[in-house]
């Protein structure tokens, strides 16, 4: 994790073009593997063999955690690090979030073919969730955070919801708040206790030029 152009206050950290890769490879291949086959890190559905694209304007997010994780493919081991239907993510957890021109999409393997989601167009009902937990392979933005707390036991997190939360000894980070703008991000899987999509607009794209929201 680095900290590239920024400022930094009292409670109140800036990061330019965040990465969300905070755990060490070597953490996530094993110690995560080992606690999902044990039980200690639920694992709540398998994930298709297609990662999607989301892009928002801007998150806002009360309650905010992250930590290492795994995501698993159908027919996957998640004992076994090796097995290529095994993909080390790094979690993001938000208690509530409101996303503003939010977009997802997700390519149809073997054919040029994309759906695309909008929502939250109007900047006066963007789209929120509750209980969000993304598994996440790749995050990029302007983030802020406040009241942050790197390098806490991922066991011992409390701000991302009763769910959020990883295996003792792990990495993790937590803030009371979390502003992101020109977000950009790559995920397996994502999971809400509640999702509203204002103004959902759901389209399929098609061609060699097929849509993608980035």
């Amino acid at each position: 994790m680095s900290v590239a152009q920024g400022s930094a206050a009292t409670g109140r950290t800036r990061w330019k073009r965040f990465a969300t890769v905070v755990v060490p490879a070597s953490f996530i291949a094993g110690a995560i593997v080992f606690g999902q086959a044990t039980g200690a890190i639920a694992a709540s559905f398998n994930v298709s063999g297609s990662q999607f694209k989301v892009s928002a304007d801007r998150l806002e997010g009360t309650g905010f955690v992250q930590y290492g994780g795994m995501a698993t493919e159908k027919g996957g081991n998640p004992s076994n690090p090796a097995d290529p239907k095994n993909h080390p993510v790094a979690v993001s957890g938000i208690a509530k979030a409101k996303l503003y021109n939010l977009c997802q999409s997700v390519k149809v393997p073997g054919l040029p073919v994309t759906m695309v989601i909008h929502a939250g167009k109007d900047a006066n009902n963007p789209a929120e969730a509750t209980d969000l937990l993304i598994d996440l392979t790749s995050l990029k933005g302007d983030a802020t955070f406040d009241n942050i707390q790197i390098g806490i036991d991922a066991s011992d997190l409390t701000k991302g919801g009763a769910n959020a939360k990883g295996l003792q000894g792990g990495f993790a980070q937590q803030a009371d708040g979390v502003v992101i703008t020109n977000l950009k991000q790559v995920a397996w899987s994502t999971t809400a206790g509640t999702f509203k999509l204002s103004g959902l607009d759901l389209g399929i794209s098609t061609g060699a030029n097929a849509e993608e929201c980035f």
